[in-house]
Order: C-alpha cells, then sequence, then structure tokens
C-alpha cells in the first residue's frame, strides 16, 4: 500500500529526528544542559533564541548544498549548537562550559519529551504498509540515545552525521537512506523542520518534501508548511510544491543566502 500526494504515490517517508520525531531544541531541554539547578530560564527568551539560531544553521548548511560553503560536518554542529547556547545566555560563555552544555544536550537525561502527534502519524503509516526512516545530521550514538528515549526502534535510524555517507542535506545521503528503505526518491517523502537545508534540499534530491514548523520559525512559508504531524497527509494531498521549491529551481540570492521572495514560498 501507499500514499497519494499532489505528486504521485508515496511509499516511504523519511524523517529528520530532532524538533521532528524527538524534542530537542526545547526550554526543558536547554535547562537541563546548561542550568539543571535554576534559575529558571526564560521559555520566550529560549523559544526566540532557538528560532534565530536555526535560521542561522539553516543557512549555514545551505551554503553547504549549494557548494558556496564548506559541508557542515559534526564540528560544524558542535559549533552550532554552542552558538545557539551563547544566544539564549547572551554572552558567549567560557569554552570548557559550552562543551559541556553541548555533550549534555547530545546526550539528554532527566524527564523524557515526547510529541503527542507522532505516534498516532507513525500508527497510521504503519498500517498502510509505508516504510519509515530516520535521518538525522547528528552521530549515530547520539541519535540512537535520543530515538530509545523516544520510544522508538533504533533500527529506524538510516543515516547519522558519522555514517559512511556524507551527513543529510547532502545529496548522496537522502540517496542512500531512500536506497536502504527501498522506494525510489520520488516515492518517498521527506519530513523536515528547516526550509532550506531540510525541505529545499530533499527536494533537490528528487524526494517529496514537508515542512514541519514546531518552532513557528518559518511562518511566512505559504504552502507545504505544517505545524504538526497531525497534519502530514493533508500536506502531501495539497498538491505539487511551487518550481521555486523543485529540483533545479532557483538559487539563494548574490550573498549566497535564500532570497526575501524565496523565504516566503515553499
Amino acid at each position: 500500500m501507499s500514499l497519494r500526494s499532489g505528486v504521485g504515490t508515496v511509499e516511504a517517508v523519511l524523517f529528520d529526528l530532532d524538533d521532528v520525531l524527538v524534542p530537542f531544541h526545547t526550554p526543558r531541554a536547554w535547562q537541563w544542559a546548561w542550568k539543571p539547578q535554576g534559575p529558571l530560564l526564560g521559555e520566550r527568551r529560549v523559544r526566540s533564541a532557538v528560532r534565530r539560531s536555526l535560521k542561522a544553521w539553516d543557512h549555514r548548511r545551505w551554503l553547504g548544498v549549494t557548494g558556496k560553503g564548506p559541508a557542515p560536518d559534526l564540528a560544524a554542529l558542535t559549533e552550532h549548537l554552542g552558538a545557539t547556547l551563547a544566544t539564549i545566555a547572551g554572552h558567549p560563555l567560557p569554552p570548557d562550559e559550552t562543551a559541556a552544555v553541548v555533550r549534555r544536550m547530545l546526550r539528554p537525561a532527566g524527564e523524557v519529551e515526547r510529541y503527542p502527534d507522532v505516534g498516532p502519524l507513525l500508527e497510521r503509516l504503519r498500517a498502510q504498509s509505508v516504510k519509515v526512516g530516520v535521518v538525522t545530521p547528528l552521530p549515530a550514538e547520539s541519535a540512537i540515545w535520543l530515538l530509545k528515549r523516544g520510544g522508538f526502534s533504533p533500527a529506524l535510524l538510516v543515516g547519522s552525521g558519522d555514517g559512511p555517507t556524507p551527513p543529510v542535506p547532502d545529496r548522496a545521503a537522502f540517496r542512500a537512506a531512500t536506497a536502504a528503505l527501498g522506494p525510489e526518491p520520488r516515492t518517498t517523502a521527506f519530513v523536515g523542520d528547516l526550509f532550506w537545508s531540510d525541505v529545499r534540499a530533499a527536494a533537490r534530491a528528487g524526494l517529496v518534501p514537508v515542512l514541519l514548523d514546531r518552532h513557528d520559525a518559518w511562518p511566512n512559508v505559504q504552502g507545504g508548511r505544517v505545524p504538526t504531524l497531525g497534519e502530514f497527509e493533508a500536506a502531501l494531498a495539497a498538491g505539487p510544491l511551487p518550481s521555486d521549491a523543485e529540483p533545479g529551481g532557483s538559487d539563494p540570492g548574490p550573498d549566497g543566502l535564500p532570497g526575501r521572495r524565496e523565504q516566503e514560498h515553499l
């Protein structure tokens, strides 16, 4: 069996891990990683800092996709998490403290956070015999830890930041992940939370992308954006994406970053 989308059938779904299947950049997670004994971090401040940091990380990864910058690796991911911490704190922290917080973010403990919309969607996909896999730029050890703590099988992981192929959003990573699941890229959907380096990169690799915007980081995106996984099937059925988000669409602006028009339309 398969799902129907506006561009054909979907036989498999690839999910990004952090902030898609498993909560990651949440006020509670950053509280535990940085200030487990207090003082209490302002939730509004943390969410605003995370949105800004995710946009910067999205731009950084997109430069790698387009060849306008180095491909992001685990060192770049660690740098991104450190920069997020500095944004939350309002100033850079000592290197030793930053490294300790990043380690705790990559291997969280404490109370487990879960998204209520994940389990029902996975059940619906299972009932329709749609194959499911997970890709992430996180190291495999962290990804497996997060999957287990989220109540998911580690066997879902088909691509990580330290695997044999380059990590997502590299085109080879998307192709390797779809090959691991079986269906062709054109019959595989990808659900990510970053506009350019998740959604656009997946489209360039030939997959059917859906933007899951849990952080409300992309409010101007007019199509293909959903706030929860409860709207996943509706997003698939809505129809093909506008041409500027499909493979072979327009390039970023002259500074190497997405232009305003492209930021507002998926």
